[in-house]
């Protein structure tokens, strides 16, 4: 029987994939579409400039791109002739005569690339735009970079260029996209104003929405029953401890996927995705390891086999103490309390060796959960083994 892989569509996993719809940003959409709502009612009137700010991986680029296929249907339902266009900044080291020379080329492809000054470019967009009676959105993903570049003068002119095309039409509106309001900081007063006026702030992902994202991701690039709930959830719960980073998540699954084509396995299991982690953050320490107590070693020791021997993404905690009374077992020591294990498993979380959370109902209350998110199990097993054998030697 030939081996075909998990993957359905890894495209769908790639970093510029730009999904039909971008999940849990509805209110930003909409409040996107009500600032630029006038270019479907009266565009040339006026124009518009945005802020969308959020840390990495809260989907400001997938929002944005998102907006602007939209607006460019709703737009040309009108018979308006628009065009959305996405530059990135930082791509031309926040030099506007670069990052102008690009919007250009969306016109003329041929425009000389040296030998103009940015005002000189902005003075050609202007008259391409008036002669082809055309109106745009010009996104500046990555702001930051232009504006520690460029300094406050070359932004002031920006924002301010409605205001030099006074009595003409209004054909260029902008949004601005950046980290956070910090950099804004270098401008002066009266820029600052201008730029403030309208912003939309994408707050972290929780938990649950990466779990959205990540589950919708799984439906269009795996194969059918690949990867499980579990799986999903355990990268869901790493991605939430990064900021709450879709992006990273997404990264996660693929790599994941990547290593159960490796071993030829039917599913992505959670191991692969402890290693596929550990490829991108450092794993636990051997100076970590050295300085943990003996019944500390074996019950890490317990968990970390308990994962190498079983393929779930979580284990309660009274399998992990019935793995550790096996450990004890071997070497030959009376298991600590329920107590003091429980005080061990608040430290290894705290060191962000393992997860926890709170599982299912059972008769004796909610259970605890689990999981050993960023180090291959067999890797740490292999290190906790040399240190006890090093003290039963």
């Amino acid at each position: 029987m030939s081996y075909n892989g998990v993957f359905k569509d890894e495209s769908r996993l790639d970093i510029n994939y730009l999904p039909t719809c971008i999940l849990h940003r509805d209110c930003e959409s909409r409040l996107l579409l009500e600032f630029f709502s006038f270019l479907t009612r009266c565009p040339g009137r006026m124009a518009q400039r945005v802020i969308v700010t959020g840390d990495v991986g809260t989907g400001k680029t997938a929002l944005c791109q998102t907006f602007g296929k939209y607006i460019s249907i709703e737009i040309g339902k009108k018979g308006t002739k628009f065009r959305y266009i996405h530059v990135n900044c930082r791509e031309y080291r926040g030099n506007l005569a670069q990052i102008l020379h690009q919007v250009v080329t969306v016109f003329q492809q041929n425009f000389p690339a040296r030998g103009f000054s940015a005002e000189e470019i902005l003075k050609t967009l202007l008259q391409i735009l008036e002669e082809e009676q055309v109106f745009i959105i010009l996104t500046l993903d990555e702001f930051d970079s232009l504006i520690e570049k460029e300094g406050s003068d070359t932004v002031y002119k920006l924002t301010r260029l409605q205001e030099m095309q006074q009595g003409k039409t209004q054909r260029i509106s902008f949004i601005f996209i950046q980290r956070s309001l910090e950099s804004l900081k270098n401008l002066d007063d009266s820029t600052q104003s201008t730029l403030q006026r309208n912003i939309v702030n994408l707050e972290r992902y929780g938990c649950e929405s990466l779990v959205d994202i990540l589950t919708d991701r799984v439906k269009s690039a795996f194969e059918l029953a690949t990867v499980s709930e579990d799986v999903v959830g355990l990268i869901a719960e790493l991605a939430c401890t990064e900021t709450g980073n879709a992006r990273f998540g997404i990264e996660l699954l693929w790599r994941s996927g990547k290593y159960a084509d490796a071993r030829d396995a039917q599913q992505v299991e959670p191991e692969f995705v402890r290693q596929a982690v550990s490829a991108i953050i450092p794993s636990v320490k051997r100076s970590e390891l050295d300085d943990l107590g003996l019944h500390e070693k074996m019950l890490l020791l317990a968990i970390a086999r308990f994962f190498k021997e079983n393929k779930e993404a979580y284990a309660t905690l009274a399998e992990t103490e019935e793995a550790y009374s096996v450990i004890c077992e071997e070497y030959d020591e009376e298991p600590y309390s329920h107590t003091q294990l429980w005080k061990y498993i608040q430290y290894f979380k705290q060191a962000g060796i393992i997860n926890t959370k709170v599982g299912s109902t059972t008769l004796r209350g909610r259970s605890t959960m689990i999981s050993l998110p960023s180090v291959p199990a067999k890797e740490l097993e292999q290190q906790l083994y040399k240190l006890l054998t090093g003290v039963f030697r």
